[in-house]
């Protein structure tokens, strides 16, 4: 018996936001992120986002610690448009919440087979709007049980 298989598939860096009201519209990427990257997608994936996912409700941006989040530049960006960010603890992976919303989506994709980059963004567009905002909250809901488990597992892997 023969199965075939990908040797190169096909990959795509992407941005996406999440809330406890479901998810923003994605951005495709298609340079490393720098600051002034990161800036733009903040500009105009974020702020978007934001209005969509908390109409005029206030909210903390939740990011890790990558350097262009962290920069200077994006700081003083941030505070200019008054974005309040969540104090993150470096190598966290248990306490993101949109880490386990793109294992969903991975797994939703599984049986997928897109051919090239245009076909894997297209499936991976229709995926992410297929996710429920029952799901996200879901994901949102369950922080202080993370939080909990991180606690007692005193830095080992959690099951999140």
């Amino acid at each position: 018996c023969l199965k075939s298989s990908v040797k190169f598939p096909q990959s795509v860096m992407i941005w996406g936001a999440m809330s406890s009201a479901g998810v923003g519209p994605l951005c495709f990427l298609k340079t490393k992120v720098t600051a002034p990257v990161y800036q733009e997608i903040l500009e105009h994936f974020m702020l978007p986002s934001a209005d969509q996912l908390f109409k005029v409700a206030d909210f903390i941006f939740q990011q890790d610690l990558a350097p262009a989040h962290t920069a200077k530049s994006t700081k003083s960006w941030l505070n200019d448009h008054g974005v309040g960010v969540l104090d993150w603890p470096a190598n966290s992976p248990d306490l993101n919440p949109i880490k386990n919303l793109w294992g969903i989506v991975k797994k939703k994709m599984r049986n997928k087979r897109p051919k090239n980059a245009d076909e894997l963004k297209a499936t991976v567009k229709e995926t992410w709007a297929s996710i429920p905002p029952q799901q996200c909250h879901r994901l949102i809901t369950s922080m202080p049980h993370r939080i909990e488990a991180v606690i007692k597992a005193i830095g080992a892997p959690t099951k999140y």
